[in-house]
């Protein structure tokens, strides 16, 4: 049985101009949410990830950046087409975000309730008695301490984790369809960002709701994520289930990334991979694959042509990778590791 898709991104392109000429930052994107899940897109800083969350929630600048094309349907209804007055009705309403640093997007001069009880009240017009209410009820699922104390206070008279905690209460007080997480648990410790994933994870089953998870941390992704989007220089480069992702991963630069995650089953003495280089100038994007210039399988082809999108066994996994053409399975067999990769490479 096929899953509703509650919403969607078609080839979506947008750029930012800059006195520099157009950087490219978000180039042909596409994915879509289910239903009650969460996916993750995953990838470097300046990959775009952010830029696509933010232009389908529509806070992009207007003053510099542009649409180029693609569509973003919320419920079959296409969102760039709305104007702003339309948008302010989902914004924080049917969509919501929690930003990645709450020190920044709350308001030093209002106590946390206010800004909690704010959304709730401009979407519902309800009295501030039914707001606070609501607030309340809302700091005590996410199980904030005192929440009634507390919902007095200042942003700056709290803790990092329960600031972050009051945001997600700002995202959810209007029971969003989808909820956007951007980098939600950066500059946390460990054991914080445990208690915002485990809360995270409960309240998408109690509130109905689902998450794009935007993050780098493959380790918030593997206890969050149904499925993953990779993202490199304003592309999917691969997707598939957070299985075979960590698992079955096909496109070196998922290898990368998911090299660089820190093991128990490595000695201390082995250095911690990291990619080489820098991500491709979006101002002049890569005629080839854009992560050819850091990949050291990278074959004569992948630097002239861009890669086909190749289909795997596997439910829905698919990567943008020259490496798993037909033509090149055909004479070197499919490469299943970096080792094999790199195989095929010497043999090129």
């Amino acid at each position: 049985m096929e899953k509703e898709k509650i919403l969607e991104v078609k080839d979506l392109k947008v750029s930012f101009q800059t006195f520099q000429g157009s950087v490219q930052a978000v180039r042909g994107v596409s994915w879509h949410l289910n239903k009650k899940e969460t996916i993750a897109i995953v990838g470097e800083s300046g990959c775009g990830k952010t830029v696509t969350i933010q232009t389908v929630i529509g806070l992009n600048p207007k003053k510099n950046g542009s649409i180029k094309g693609g569509e973003v349907l919320f419920n079959k209804e296409n969102l760039l087409d709305l104007t702003p007055k339309q948008m302010r009705k989902l914004q924080g309403n049917q969509l919501s975000i929690i930003f990645q640093d709450p020190f920044t997007f709350l308001n030093p001069t209002m106590t946390v309730g206010e800004q909690i009880m704010e959304p709730y009240m401009q979407h519902y017009k309800v009295s501030r008695e039914e707001a606070r209410k609501k607030a309340v009820e809302i700091l005590k699922m996410i199980s904030l301490p005192s929440p009634e104390e507390n919902m007095k206070r200042y942003p700056h008279q709290l803790s990092g984790g329960m600031r972050q905690r009051i945001m997600i209460a700002m995202a959810l007080i209007c029971n969003p369809k989808v909820l956007f997480a951007d980098e939600p648990t950066t500059a946390l410790d460990v054991t914080i960002q445990a208690q915002i994933i485990e809360l995270m994870n409960d309240l998408k089953d109690k509130i109905d709701t689902s998450i794009v998870l935007i993050t780098h941390d493959m380790g918030v992704v593997a206890n969050m994520a149904d499925r993953i989007y990779v993202m490199y220089a304003g592309q999917i480069v691969e997707h598939g289930d957070c299985d075979t992702i960590f698992h079955h991963p096909k496109h070196p630069y998922t290898w990368g990334l998911l090299s660089s995650v820190p093991r128990l089953d490595k000695r201390v003495s082995e250095d911690l991979y990291s990619i080489p280089g820098t991500p491709p100038d979006l101002l002049a994007p890569p005629v080839g694959c854009a992560f050819a210039a850091r990949c050291k399988y990278a074959m004569n082809i992948c630097r002239t042509s861009q890669p086909p999108c190749i289909d795997f066994s596997e439910p829905d996994h698919y990567a943008y990778c020259w490496l798993n053409h037909p033509a090149c399975i055909k004479k070197n067999g499919a490469p299943k590791s970096p080792v094999e990769a790199q195989n095929i490479k010497e043999e090129e």
